[in-house]
């Protein structure tokens, strides 16, 4: 079934992946085609570059998942440009041609059918029948086309609708890194008053992370070791204490400084040192060293969230969690539930990426900036040009 036409040009112009390890090509290409009554075809006005962008392009992926030519970018933004008359829930009931939205990468087209798409439904969880843990679901800018270009197709139930206050521009990093940051933090199970701890705060998740977990009301610890990045978190305005771990090397004696005291009727008296240090921290670099530092900052029964997923995995002590009952769980990217959830919470609190952006034409421009260590989100934003 092709996408409608009417209004709609006959090709576009989109950076293609040829092979592994090397640039991007741009060239002209016809419009995806609808393939689904589930599917909407997207006018792309805006797509962040994140992590894993560069981990497909660098064959990193498991065997099989990208086929070339290969039009990358998972975390992305625009407006409905055509949705197929046959159109299913969510896409008929849901959204309109003209609607601005964002794009979660995952689920394209998951089976439905499943453990993961039937699990009972939750607080955080995929309406039933759909799930980002589905096996078999497909990734928009992995598996599938995605948004290095003009035009994308992808599943509607991966839409979420931009508030009048977010641009494009402002929600395309929020589709990825955003909502994975959220999510980890929703993971911590903290109440407002806990604190948290977030490894590599002046990434691209870490410097949202920061904002997120301020606005919600917790206290906040922020570690890196990258000059840039560093001072991009302190930029922000937050109340997060900012560590440089290669100067502040020992965490365990930092952890002694936190959650120090324990209120009391009469004021307060000392905490025992074991119930000192953080009460979660989120790991997003694929560094042992960062995860190692991360450990030491928490309290006896705090939680680890990891977010990075390195080659080797991480090593994680016996002591830690049999003698002092740390928990360590993972988070993958957010339901369409805390998509919302998360797209409202920065409508309402200001909460914004901080952004570098390129033409389309300038991705491989992206890329080598990336390469050099920079902090914030880089972005492709459609409406400038060469």
């Amino acid at each position: 079934m092709a996408a409608p036409s009417a209004g709609l040009p006959p090709a576009m112009k989109a950076q293609f992946l040829d092979a592994f390890n090397t640039p991007y090509t741009l060239r002209s290409v016809g419009l995806p085609k609808i393939t689904s009554p589930q599917d909407v075809l997207i006018k792309v006005e805006a797509v962040g570059y994140c992590h894993t962008d560069a981990v497909v392009a660098a064959g990193a992926m498991p065997e099989n998942l990208v086929t070339f030519p290969h039009i990358g970018g998972h975390e992305f933004a625009g407006t409905i440009a055509a949705i197929p008359p046959n159109a299913l829930p969510p896409a008929k009931n849901g959204f309109k041609v003209g609607d601005r939205v964002g794009v979660v990468g995952r689920a394209y087209h998951p089976c439905g059918e499943c453990g993961e798409c039937m699990a009972p439904e939750d607080e955080q969880s995929d309406p039933q029948g759909y799930s980002i843990y589905c096996p078999t679901g497909g990734n928009s800018g992995i598996t599938m086309d995605g948004g290095f270009g003009e035009y994308a197709v992808v599943d509607a139930r991966q839409l979420v609708h931009m508030p009048a206050e977010i641009s494009a521009v402002e929600t395309a990093p929020l589709m990825c890194a955003g909502l994975t940051i959220y999510a980890a933090l929703k993971r911590c199970g903290l109440q407002p008053g806990q604190s948290v701890g977030i490894m590599g705060c002046g990434g691209g998740l870490g410097h949202l992370g920061l904002q997120f977990a301020d606005k919600m009301g917790y206290k906040v610890v922020g570690v890196d070791t990258v000059d840039r990045a560093l001072e991009l978190a302190r930029s922000l305005g937050t109340n997060a204490r900012i560590i440089d771990a290669r100067v502040e090397k020992d965490a365990s004696s930092i952890a002694q400084g936190i959650n120090s005291t324990r209120e009391t009727d009469g004021g307060s008296k000392p905490r025992p040192p074991s119930e000192r240090g953080l009460d979660a921290v989120i790991i997003l670099p694929e560094a042992q060293a960062a995860f190692d530092y991360g450990m030491q900052l928490l309290r006896n029964r705090g939680r680890c969230v990891v977010v990075s997923f390195p080659t080797r995995g991480f090593n994680v002590s016996g002591n830690d969690l049999v003698f002092r009952d740390i928990e360590v769980v993972g988070t993958l990217l957010g339901s369409i539930k805390l998509a919302r959830e998360m797209m409202a919470f920065c409508a309402k609190y200001g909460v914004k990426a901080v952004t570098k952006m390129f033409t389309l034409e300038g991705l491989n421009e992206l890329v080598e900036e990336s390469q050099r260590g920079a902090g914030g989100k880089l972005v492709l934003d459609l409406s400038l040009k060469k």
